[in-house]
């Protein structure tokens, strides 16, 4: 089990991406979470397994059909512990 926070940036709010975001995770056995950051970038906090996380990465990297990601910086942080996804505020 690792964990890793997300941030993405480019045309990311006001096009599904915390959606986009939340179905990969369940599709892949990802828990954690989702948001919008004031600053237009998108947050996510992911654990997993190694191979669910990398797919989760690369899937937010292609990101949602009417967005476009410019930019997205993957940090390697503790387990937490999550025993969901969701979207939060």
């Amino acid at each position: 089990m690792i964990a890793r926070r997300l941030i993405v940036s480019g045309r990311v709010q006001g096009v599904g991406f915390r959606f986009f975001a939340e179905r990969a995770a369940r599709e892949l056995a990802v828990v954690g979470w989702v948001r919008n950051l004031p600053n237009g970038a998108v947050e996510s906090v992911a654990e997993g397994e190694e191979d669910a996380i990398a797919r989760y990465v690369a899937r937010l990297r292609e990101g949602p059909r009417m967005g476009r990601v410019t930019e997205l910086r993957v940090e390697e942080i503790a387990v937490s512990g999550y025993r969901d996804f969701e979207i939060t505020a």
